[in-house]
């Protein structure tokens, strides 16, 4: 009997539910960038397993959204922001953009130095400038994927790229870990609710729920319609929306539950090492990897640092292009990674300053923390507008027959309340 050709296996591959992961997997695996990781790291190093409730919280609520903004994308063809454009002023939307692409470049910066910096530990050099060496590299490299590789097999580099998380997952397997006070964490028994806990909880939802992640996997859905003459806008092939939609259900939430199921063992690694050892404030990721080493021994160390490189390779990209998306759907561009350097101009420009003013930060007197802080203060704040015009363009009539049922609706709205109450709590500690 002939062995399956190696094309009709590939096919299958595609065909079966690995084929159906995507703009939702590298979406989810993109969140758990070196700026989450910080997050997550000082949750567990500050209070231990008692804040691992907060990803049972978030984890039906990033579905919720990340759905809705997919199914935005897939059944109209064009991205959130060209749909925001419908119920908001555009002047409006500008404004709001323009914020993001200044909470994105904060974020790329942030992300470029923990990568320079969790390479110049693992590497042990000792040359001062190493860390910006490696941060310059990183992004020109990162930069270069974008521009010069067509978008499908870009997609396949991304979606190797979120293996790197299980770097975290490993991590678990080399320490000695308390079960039982690992499930009351994660159920919120004894949970801290704290003035101190409430900004860690604050920053935790930030950097979990955030602004470009809406952008990013709406847009690769109309990247997947763009790309493949078998798919069209569900508007256009409604008799493709069964299909269609449930591929993106599975997608989204497999990658929203490896955002989750990432950041927990985050918190749960550092919370075993870190704050059992009493080491309570972390700034960086670099910094939480760093601090693991004496801890946990150096195999640990490794696995953490390694992982804060490879997520940054997945994420950084992700919020450079985010917000080319974003401003070209705005300023009615040709937009897509399927198109050429010279097709779409405008869209690849904007990439391009953000790489470059990303890697300005690096070498600016900027702390890479307060730069993190302040990106995440401007995500907390436009998030809570964003989340509402597009549950607004869900229930418009450019979905037609495809708005979202009551159930998703209600959770898409409660993830804006939910949001609205961080950046309230987050307005409150910048005053007092």
């Amino acid at each position: 009997m002939n062995e399956p050709s190696e094309t009709s296996l590939a096919a299958r591959l595609r065909s079966g539910p690995l084929g159906k992961l995507g703009p939702g997997l590298i979406t989810g695996a993109a969140d758990d960038d070196p700026g989450g990781i910080a997050s997550y790291s000082q949750a567990g190093a500050q209070f231990g397993f008692h804040l691992l409730w907060t990803m049972l919280l978030t984890f039906p609520l990033m579905v919720a959204v990340q759905l809705i903004s997919a199914r935005i994308g897939r059944v109209t063809g064009a991205g959130l922001a060209a749909n925001m454009c419908r119920v908001m002023p555009r002047q409006v939307v500008v404004g709001l953009i323009a914020l993001l692409f200044a909470a994105n470049v904060i974020n790329i910066g942030a992300d470029l130095a923990a990568m320079g910096e969790a390479a110049e530990l693992v590497l042990g050099s000792r040359n001062p400038w190493a860390g910006h060496g490696f941060t310059v590299f990183f992004a020109l490299f990162s930069l270069t994927l974008q521009v010069l590789v067509p978008y499908r097999r870009y997609a396949r580099i991304l979606t190797v790229l979120t293996f790197s998380l299980l770097a975290y997952v490993g991590v678990l397997f080399l320490l000695t870990l308390d079960w039982a006070a690992i499930g009351l964490g994660l159920i919120g028994v004894d949970a801290a609710l704290t003035p101190a806990a409430a900004t860690v909880i604050v920053a935790v939802f930030g950097t979990t729920i955030s602004p470009y992640l809406f952008f990013w996997q709406s847009a690769q859905e109309v990247e997947e319609i763009d790309h493949d003459d078998a798919q069209h806008a569900l508007r256009e092939a409604p008799s493709e929306a069964p299909a269609a939609l449930a591929g993106i259900r599975l997608d989204t939430i497999a990658g929203m539950f490896v955002s989750n199921a990432i950041a927990v063992a985050i918190m749960i690694a550092t919370a075993a090492t870190l704050h059992q050892a009493g080491v309570t404030h972390i700034d960086t990721a670099a910094q939480a990897a760093a601090a693991l080493r004496p801890v946990a021994g150096d195999f640990a160390f490794a696995l953490f640092a390694l992982g804060i490189i490879g997520t940054g390779l997945l994420a950084v990209p992700v919020l450079a292009g985010s917000v080319a998306y974003a401003v070209g759907e705005t300023q009615g561009w040709r937009t897509g990674l399927d198109n050429t350097a010279s097709q779409a101009r405008g869209f690849y420009a904007v990439i391009g300053a953000a790489m470059l003013l990303g890697i300005g930060i690096d070498f600016s007197p900027i702390d890479p923390f307060q730069a993190l802080y302040w990106s995440a203060v401007l995500n907390g704040l436009i998030a809570v507008p964003m989340m509402a015009a597009m549950m607004f363009v869900a229930r418009h009539d450019c979905m037609g027959a495809f708005r979202p049922g009551p159930v998703l609706t209600g959770l898409g709205w409660l993830s804006t309340a939910v949001m609205a109450a961080a950046a309230s709590a987050m307005i409150w500690f910048l005053l007092v």
